[in-house]
């Protein structure tokens, strides 16, 4: 809200956004053939592709509703501890969630408390995004990250939803494409937004640059996640098939770095005959890659997804599903967040080993990450390598010496609690927008 305590005004529609949304108009006739062949390749869930279109695959709740939207896992994994803030405090509101992807689906809906539904969120198509609101009627719009999505902000302040834009998060170079190819029109957006709060201190400058009002920079709210959720069966099970060996976790890997992983693999056994690494790739889609990887290694490997257990010749257990990285950074004790050890790459949240008790390693590419790494590093919570070379002996360090990665495990997961204020300092400034909280 502005300083009167009013809604901002409609979002200006500018000639750039005018043309964005006369183009998606015109190619509103071919997004049911688009949505098939994304479904096709596994990347719409077949059933609910009306979803996308915008219309509910659910009735709407009597009462007040809050949107909140977000991109994809990761986004709607940070959004959960606001979630369970707006189920708690206010039971009564009813809460509707929208996320672009399969995975961000599967792994989300079984979180949600009981008065939030999940759906899959309107393509970006003026007929979809009113089909959406004219269904669901939210009296409050909630946006994480960097979803700035014309159609969906234009449609909403139109019809006067208040909108937040929480956890913002844009590289300098985005900044940059928007300063030269429309900063009227990326000012227009941001204007659509009653409040703001940017991730990091980058974000917070150019976004004040850009709307010429000052934005601040909360925090990062993946920083004040709780710990992943665990399956204790499964856990159970997997400690007693495991029993003494030793055990390192390489989580969130990306194309290029299991190569070197697998090499890693290849020189810890040579002192530890019997260790066994999780592997657990970011994209389970990539399964057959991966495994292609580790067989050229000449490692012996079982997947998750066949229902199998490790056995006592299994080099790597590959964890090729989502949801599991509970799992994952509780059985393991040393864990290498991967998309990091590669040039291209930017990094994964290292809290959610932290907050399991599992001393992090790193590689140099973090820059999604930077805030959170450098205070990790500077509480002596993170070992950041150089080289991937240097991955084998980092781990085998922490294994030889449980003391060295019990302190590392300890100062990572007293930052990690140390960062839960930035959940109650986002929570204060979003609050006075929540249908029934008093102003």
């Amino acid at each position: 809200m502005d300083d009167k305590g009013k809604t901002r005004a409609a979002v200006e529609r500018t000639g750039l956004l005018k043309s964005y949304s006369a183009a998606t108009r015109v190619l509103a006739p071919a997004l049911p053939l688009w949505l098939k062949k994304r479904a096709a390749k596994g990347k719409e869930d077949p059933a609910r592709l009306s979803e996308r279109q915008g219309v509910a695959g659910v009735p709407r709740p009597a009462g007040e509703v809050v949107w909140m939207h977000a991109a994809s896992v990761g986004e709607s994994q940070m959004l959960m501890p606001v979630i369970n803030r707006v189920y708690k405090q206010y039971p009564d509101v009813n809460l509707v969630i929208t996320t672009g992807t399969v995975t961000s689906a599967e792994v989300i809906t079984p979180q949600l408390p009981k008065t939030a539904a999940h759906q899959y969120a309107p393509a970006d198509h003026p007929k979809a995004v009113r089909n959406f609101l004219d269904h669901w009627k939210p009296s409050l719009a909630i946006f994480a990250e960097s979803e700035l999505w014309p159609n969906m902000i234009m449609e909403a302040k139109a019809r006067g939803v208040p909108m937040a834009l929480i956890n913002a998060r844009m590289s300098a170079a985005s900044i940059e494409r928007w300063a030269k190819r429309g900063k009227k029109s990326g000012k227009a957006l941001l204007e659509g937004f009653d409040l703001i709060l940017a991730a990091d201190k980058q974000t917070a400058d150019g976004l004040s640059w850009l709307t010429g009002r000052e934005i601040e920079a909360a925090g990062n709210l993946k920083d004040a996640a709780p710990a992943l959720p665990v399956d204790k069966p499964e856990l159970k099970a997997m400690k007693a098939a495991i029993g003494r060996r030793s055990i390192w976790a390489a989580a969130s890997t990306h194309s290029g770095e299991e190569e070197h992983i697998a090499q890693a693999v290849v020189e810890i056994k040579k002192s530890r005959p019997k260790s066994l690494l999780l592997l657990a790739p970011r994209h389970p889609e990539r399964i057959d890659e991966v495994q292609a990887v580790l067989d050229k290694a000449g490692l012996s490997s079982q997947r998750r997804s066949d229902g199998k257990i490790p056995t006592p010749e299994t080099d790597v257990f590959i964890i090729d599903g989502m949801g599991h990285m509970g799992l994952v950074y509780s059985l393991a004790k040393i864990s290498f967040v991967g998309g990091s050890l590669v040039d291209g790459l930017k990094g994964h949240n290292p809290l959610e080993p932290a907050r399991l008790g599992s001393a992090v390693i790193t590689g140099t590419h973090i820059s999604s990450f930077a805030d959170t790494y450098m205070g990790l590093l500077a509480f002596d919570g993170a070992k950041r390598i150089l080289n991937p070379k240097h991955l084998a002996p980092a781990v085998l360090n922490f294994m030889k010496d449980a003391e060295a990665r019990k302190k590392q495990a300890d100062a990572a997961l007293k930052y990690a609690q140390s960062r839960d204020a930035v959940l109650d300092y986002v929570w204060a400034q979003l609050e006075p927008l929540i249908p029934g909280a008093e102003s």
